[in-house]
């Protein structure tokens, strides 16, 4: 027979999980005649949203537009701990900062699972995407039509790898390997001076190249399928994308990211976002594997309600 303090806990334990399946099941799915995610950038004009306060990391204040342009001041002048061939030495596990969820690059307000926050675009200089108008029109649809490609574990491509979980970083002579705990997805990104793989060929990551411009590490991205969004509200690049990343360390414990999109075919002029990663420095951390990979679709009995997944920019 079982105790009966046992079983009180047993019953808890299961309406606690009942409750957090509902919610979670909430936040995927647009409500009733809501055709836009509760996390949409405010129109033009609109106050500042709501969110919750920032902090500051490397005396830089987080918010993506000025930790940029704090940062890019810091690189200045700051010389970073190096490997043994010389190159600033990245490696460790870093988390994002600036960012603060995958829910929407530019400005958006709090809700129930995410602390809003200000936009990550810092050029143009009004943090909004510059969408051609059928791509705009494309994005403003796209939460109630399609389901994030997060919900089917499938690579998140540029820019969003930089923002999509905590990072492994290993370097060797030549290359920069980068492990995300989402998925279990990763790059090896020779910097040997190598070219891009052929045009035709498309990854859902992309081909990576990487370089050295001093302290910077210079990643160019092409090749990509377009076939994931870049932030859950359903903003997107396409598969003609061309993206540079750039990393410098403007402390040992902080990196200042920023990537410029030029995708001519869904923008009207190229853009820039930029944000952080700080290190952890908890020596204990460990990186668990994620259950979640290519092909796992158990999620999806609770937020599939009618939506597809993001087919890509030109997809009829």
């Amino acid at each position: 027979m079982a105790h009966p303090v046992s079983s009180w806990m047993l019953r808890v334990s299961v309406l606690i999980v009942a409750i957090v399946v509902l919610f979670l099941s909430g936040l995927s799915r647009p409500a009733i005649g809501q055709s836009s995610a509760p996390f949409a950038t405010p129109p033009p004009g609109s106050p500042p949203a709501k969110i919750r306060p920032y902090g500051e990391f490397a005396g830089c204040p987080e918010e993506p537009a000025l930790f940029h342009r704090c940062a890019m001041e810091k690189a200045k002048t700051f010389n970073p701990p190096r490997t043994p061939d010389g190159k600033p030495d990245f490696q460790g596990y870093w988390v994002r900062i600036g960012i603060r969820n995958s829910e929407n690059i530019e400005e958006h307000p709090a809700t129930m699972d995410g602390s809003g926050g200000r936009s990550s675009i810092v050029d143009p200089a009004d943090g909004r995407l510059p969408y051609q108008p059928w791509a705009a029109a494309k994005r403003d649809a796209a939460f109630a039509t399609y389901l994030d490609a997060a919900q089917f574990c499938l690579p998140h491509g540029s820019p969003r790898f930089a923002y999509g979980g905590t990072k492994l970083v290993v370097q060797t002579p030549g290359h920069v390997f980068m492990l995300n705990d989402y998925a279990d997805t990763y790059r090896i990104i020779p910097t040997d001076g190598r070219p891009h793989i052929g045009k035709d060929i498309k990854l859902w990551e992309g081909d990576v190249r990487g370089r050295w411009e001093g302290n910077t590490l210079v990643l160019d991205v092409t090749n990509q399928l377009g076939m994931s969004p870049i932030d859950h509200v359903e903003n997107f690049v396409s598969e003609y994308a061309h993206v540079v990343e750039r990393l410098t360390m403007i402390d040992k414990d902080v990196i200042h990211y920023a990537a410029t999109i030029d995708d001519p075919k869904v923008f009207t002029r190229p853009w820039t976002m930029a944000f952080g990663w700080r290190r952890n420095t908890n020596p204990r951390y460990e990186m668990w594997e994620q259950g979640c990979w290519e092909g796992v679709q158990s999620s999806l009995k609770y937020t599939h309600d009618g939506r597809k997944r993001y087919p890509g920019a030109f997809a009829k």
